[in-house]
């Protein structure tokens, strides 16, 4: 893994420059991103035009507790997107080597070598791991015993689409970190929310580093008011699951063999990824391939009017 370079989905605009058409034309199947997001509540206009509410806040953070059951003795920490905490984790720790199994994706590994740290496929004397919980892109999914070190991080931001196999247990061990995305599940990621959930020590540390009025005032609204809302996630839950095996037919009658992913997006093993992205791309489709797999294509799902779009590319 290059910790060095972050390698993303997205990039619409450097797709449009090589394929044609306006950003507006093209259907972004690159991310995991639940592509019909939450309905946006009404926003109180002083969510704009003043500082975060401390209330709000608070609202905010208790309807996490009770949305992922997070145990007592747990503390609960809203962030300006999951990005924005793995950036200072690092930091929270002295530096040492963390293990990171691979391949996954490289925020983690970035923030990790960025503040000193050694990174390592190898757990051997770790003081710290990262598990991506299930693991992007391979969906992996990890066990408790897999855990280890001083600091363990487990990022479980695609775990709401399989909320039964969250290791949220976890959080009441010192040293441990659970990372939550809203902008995922909830489809939502313009709006630069997530969680950290875990040892209260290393949250005081973590909000000290962030600073106060961390989340914006309209963030903390639209996040409680979809945390509340578990009948939605119910519902989409359903329509992923569903809407992922219909992609995995129409892609493996193509020739791709599904190797892994989750109800958010699909990792597909084909001859060769980069020219099925091209493919792909004269239609105006976008999709994610990787530099340390030539066979890897990673598919997120469509809205519900595109299905014909990728039925037409795949003929």
């Amino acid at each position: 893994m290059d910790s060095g370079k972050r390698d993303h989905g997205g990039g619409l605009d450097a797709a449009a420059a090589q394929y044609g058409g306006q950003r507006g034309d093209w259907l972004d199947l690159s991310t995991g991103i639940n592509p019909v997001a939450f309905p946006l509540p009404e926003i109180p206009e002083n969510a704009w035009t003043a500082l975060p509410d401390e209330a709000a806040l608070s609202e905010l953070e208790s309807a996490a507790r009770r949305f992922w059951k997070v145990p007592e003795g747990a503390a609960v920490m809203a962030v300006p997107g999951a990005s924005a905490a793995i950036v200072h984790i690092p930091h929270l720790a002295p530096a040492g080597t963390v293990h990171i199994p691979g391949p996954t994706y490289n925020e983690h590994a970035a923030s990790f070598a960025q503040a000193g740290w050694r990174v390592s496929h190898d757990a051997g004397h770790a003081t710290a791991s990262v598990h991506v919980h299930p693991n992007n892109p391979t969906g992996q999914l990890w066990q408790v015993s897999d855990l280890h070190g001083a600091l363990r991080v487990i990022d479980e931001s695609f775990c709401d689409v399989t909320p039964d196999r969250t290791l949220m247990d976890q959080a009441l061990t010192p040293g441990t970190l659970i990372l939550k995305s809203f902008g995922k599940f909830w489809g939502l990621a313009g709006v630069r929310l997530g969680f950290v959930i875990g040892d209260p020590a290393l949250l005081n540390q973590l909000r000290a580093m962030l600073g106060p009025w961390a989340v914006a005032g309209p963030a903390l609204t639209i996040g409680a008011d979809a945390l509340r809302a578990q009948q939605w996630a119910e519902g989409t839950r359903n329509r992923l699951h569903k809407d992922a095996l219909r992609l995995d037919a129409l892609v493996t009658a193509k020739g791709a063999k599904l190797v892994g992913g989750t109800d958010l997006f699909r990792l597909y093993e084909v001859e060769n990824a980069a020219e099925w992205q091209g493919t792909l791309a004269q239609h105006h489709i976008w999709s994610r391939i990787f530099p340390y797999n030539p066979h890897w294509l990673r598919l997120g799902l469509p809205t519900p009017d595109q299905w014909t779009r990728i039925e037409k590319a795949m003929l």
